[in-house]
């Protein structure tokens, strides 16, 4: 049963004020660094991947692609590429050549120039979604069309999140003309948050815009290409399609040096083979193929990639986003993209359940912990329901949670002379004083991950009917952030 969020605004005040004094003291404990990753899950070992990377070039080499842009097609054949029934073939030589040319990690900004993360970062990274059709309202409960006035709630509250590197729009307004809409998101994110950001555009026309914008707010595009806070999603089409506009938008962003992700969404079983290494070998053809557009345009360009594979429930031949399947591949393919030494992200933090209850936290918490383990930095898509078609303001405060706890995993166990403590043990054990001892002093606050949202309390504290479950805690953290913002 979804619960009830209805009440007075006076009673979800006063409520919001119980919950503060609970969860966000007068006196702020010491805020725990983020720490570098220690462990390393390798799903795809490199001798595996360099069999899957043979296969991708063999497909270039022919089978190949359609490539609707006439530019971009010229390009690749002035540089050895094989038109063959309307069909471009890449040699081998020549993707390997041209791949030698993208550089080995992106680096982003916020608005005011100050560096933000690498996509080589040890430290766990973490963005939001685009382009849900839907979203869960956290005033009233209600799922409804996303409004531009959403994405700026979207971009206040991301703002707000510690563990939210990169802000998306988390829906697309419906209340816009559809040729406005990407401008308009983009816009909106620009106006409420300082972070970078990651969009999507209709055309190589709206995403100009966007960037024309974004170099406004900075200076000029020669500003925003050297402190880059924006990335333009752009996707193959499945099966082996580069469109026009795609090619278009890759060409410009090559040129203008500003960063763009080159990965399509793929559907394992309908266009693409159903096995998750098939998956992962088209999906790595695709992106190569727009990649080395990019290079060939501007040799050492930044883009990255990933592999968007969306696994199908055959069952009701719909998205399975929140399946093992779904991180799987996405950690699978960070793999392949490093072998090949190009930067890339890994889709995670989402559910197939629409509402947020112990599906929804099951599934994100899993590829959470899964993609902390990967071998990129950057994590995108939390906060969504739905298999990608609600996105919850609620749900990406809770994927907040979570990629903190998801990051402490990931931090493994530092083994120092610091931490192994060999001489706090000889000066503690005689009279057991190691609570006050000067080594748990300075770390008692920060050694431990600790909760903001969940609990850890005594059965009576719990049981106090004053004490707010879960959901409607929530609910009122993320009212708070967003009234704060």
């Amino acid at each position: 049963m979804k619960p009830s969020l209805s009440n007075t605004s006076s009673r979800a005040s006063a409520s919001r004020t119980k919950t503060r004094s609970r969860n966000r003291p007068d006196k702020q404990r010491p805020v725990a660094a983020r720490k570098s990753r220690l462990n390393r899950l390798e799903v795809i070992a490199s001798d595996q991947a360099e069999h899957i990377i043979d296969a991708v070039f063999n497909v270039l080499a022919t089978v190949g692609m359609i490539v609707e842009d006439a530019e971009a097609r010229a390009m690749l054949i002035n540089a050895g590429c094989q038109n063959k029934d309307d069909r471009i073939l890449y040699p081998r030589d020549v993707v390997r050549r041209v791949l030698e040319t993208v550089p080995p990690k992106i680096d982003f900004f916020n608005q005011n120039g100050e560096h933000c993360f690498s996509t080589d970062d040890t430290v766990p990274r973490f963005g939001s979604a685009v382009n849900c059709v839907q979203v869960l309202d956290p005033r009233n409960g209600e799922y409804r069309p996303c409004l531009l006035a959403d994405i700026e709630d979207h971009g206040r509250l991301q703002e707000a999140l510690p563990h939210i590197d990169i802000a998306a729009s988390l829906g697309y307004p419906s209340d816009i003309a559809a040729e406005e809409e990407a401008i308009a998101s983009a816009d909106a994110l620009m106006n409420t948050t300082s972070k970078p950001i990651f969009f999507t555009g209709h055309d190589e026309h709206g995403v100009r815009t966007i960037w024309e914008h974004m170099g406004a707010r900075v200076g000029g595009i020669a500003n925003l290409a050297a402190k880059p806070f924006g990335l333009d999603l752009v996707g193959p089409v499945s099966p082996l399609k580069l469109g026009s506009e795609t090619c278009q938008r890759l060409l410009m962003g090559a040129r203008w040096h500003l960063p763009v992700v080159c990965y399509p969404a793929i559907f394992p079983g309908m266009a693409c083979p159903l096995t998750l290494a098939g998956s992962i070998t088209q999906a790595t053809v695709e992106s190569l193929a727009g990649i080395v557009i990019s290079q060939l345009a501007a040799p050492g360009a930044p883009v990255m990639s990933g592999s968007s594979v969306m696994p199908m429930d055959m069952r009701r031949a719909d998205m399975a986003i929140g399946s093992p399947e779904y991180t799987l591949a996405g950690l699978g393919a960070a793999d392949v993209f490093l072998s090949l030494g190009i930067p890339s992200w890994v889709g995670s933090g989402c559910t197939d359940a629409h509402d947020i209850g112990a599906q929804a936290f099951a599934e994100v918490n899993a590829s959470l912990h899964g993609t902390c383990l990967s071998g990129t930095a950057l994590t995108h898509n939390l906060g969504v329901l739905s298999s990608g078609r609600t996105g919850s303001m609620e749900m990406l405060v809770a994927c907040n949670e979570m990629a903190g706890m998801a990051s402490q995993f990931g931090a493994g166990i530092a083994v120092t002379a610091d931490s192994i403590a060999e001489d706090v043990i000889a000066r503690a054990y005689a009279d057991n004083s190691y609570l006050t001892d000067p080594h748990t002093l300075a770390r008692y606050e920060t050694e431990m991950w600790m909760p903001e949202l969940f609990q850890r309390e005594a059965l009576e504290t719990w049981q106090d009917p004053d004490n707010p479950d879960f959901r409607r805690r929530l609910r009122e953290q993320t009212l708070d952030l967003l009234e704060s913002g």
